[in-house]
């Protein structure tokens, strides 16, 4: 409105006084317009998500991570039995919730042969489901976590992996039900969005790298953006007794328009404690190119990597359900919601610098 009442302004001038200077005016007047649209444009869309983030709630996360992290999953070793039990979990929360596949009807795995991981480990498989976009569904959200961890310890003792990363699968799949309860309620989103769940991340990244580089179900320059969640349910030792917080990686690599997007999502929602030291260019422990995201950012598609800090049961049988924050994880969870939703409805995909 403010816009508008500008460029009528500058107009009448034009019609009373055909000068320069009221040609100038006009000009600086549209390039005011455009600097309004473009302003307005970045502006927060996600007063509708609010009711539908508080769908994502602890004590649903921590039921679903009780399952997934428990000993009958034995550790979820890639190519292993307890994986496939995994997979069969992940697969039966999307069907339940009428929740698509972007492959066929009923086929929600993303085949990986044994000889992709040099016949050193069993055949595997990524799970993967969808929501279609109402208004650009070519243009793709991919929300991705690791889905297996390191077995069994050679003293028998079972690696349940509960933050690493079975934190990471619970969220994705509560924030899939939260897009599709929005969906059935009128809501559905602009962008299409694509639940990918990987595997063969504790052996090298391998799921994600088969996705982007032998067969990623979307063409990857339809892919705006990908937010990957490793590990988002812990309190690491330098946070203890603090507020909530997340180490964001990536976010500025490759477009600064993510990350000041995110910066205003968790400003006006949440107000967590982001904290950059991992994402130093001079991190020496590399966490930028040691989780799955890295296969998406090699490939110029802006990412955010969510974590929340290594700690003492790191690939450890101690790294158990009852360990979890389930509170930080519910707001953390609601959190790239929120900066989903925002990715998935704006006029525009994020701008790559």
């Amino acid at each position: 409105m403010v816009c508008t009442a500008i460029f009528c302004i500058i107009a009448e001038q034009l019609l009373k006084f055909n000068t320069l200077k009221s040609i100038v005016s006009f000009c600086c007047a549209t390039l005011l317009l455009v600097s309004c649209s473009n302003s307005q444009n970045k502006t927060l869309v996600s007063e509708k998500a609010a009711t539908f983030a508080k769908t994502i709630t602890a004590a649903e996360l921590k039921d679903m991570l009780y399952t997934y992290a428990s000993d009958d999953f034995e550790g979820r070793k890639t190519g292993e039995p307890g994986q496939k039990k995994a997979i069969e979990f992940i697969k039966s929360h999307y069907v339940a919730n009428e929740i698509a596949s972007p492959i066929a009807e009923d086929d929600y795995y993303q085949e990986i042969p044994e000889s992709y991981f040099r016949n050193s480990i069993k055949a595997s498989e990524n799970v993967v489901a969808y929501i279609k976009g109402s208004e650009k569904p070519e243009e793709v959200l991919v929300i991705s976590a690791h889905l297996d961890h390191i077995g069994i310890a050679s003293n028998g003792e079972i690696n349940n992996g509960a933050d690493d990363d079975g934190s990471g699968t619970v969220a994705i799949l509560e924030i899939a039900e939260a897009f599709k309860a929005a969906q059935k309620a009128g809501h559905g989103p602009k962008r299409s969005i694509l639940f990918l769940h990987v595997t063969g991340e504790e052996i090298g990244l391998y799921g994600s790298r088969y996705y982007t580089d032998v067969d990623p179900i979307f063409p990857l320059e339809n892919t705006i953006t990908n937010l990957n969640i490793d590990m988002i349910g812990r309190v690491d030792p330098k946070h203890e007794g603090g507020k909530n917080y997340l180490y964001l990686i990536g976010s500025d690599k490759l477009s600064q328009e993510l990350h000041d997007l995110s910066e205003a999502v968790n400003k006006k929602y949440f107000n967590l404690e982001f904290d950059y030291t991992y994402n130093a260019d001079d991190d020496p422990n590399r966490f930028y190119f040691r989780s799955d995201h890295y296969n998406f950012a090699k490939n110029n598609i802006p990412v955010i990597f969510y974590f929340n800090g290594s700690h003492a049961d790191y690939h450890k049988p101690s790294d158990t359900p009852d360990k979890i924050n389930y509170e930080f994880l519910e707001t953390r969870a609601q959190l790239i919601f929120h900066m989903a939703w925002e990715l998935v409805n704006r006029d525009e995909r994020v701008k790559l610098d």
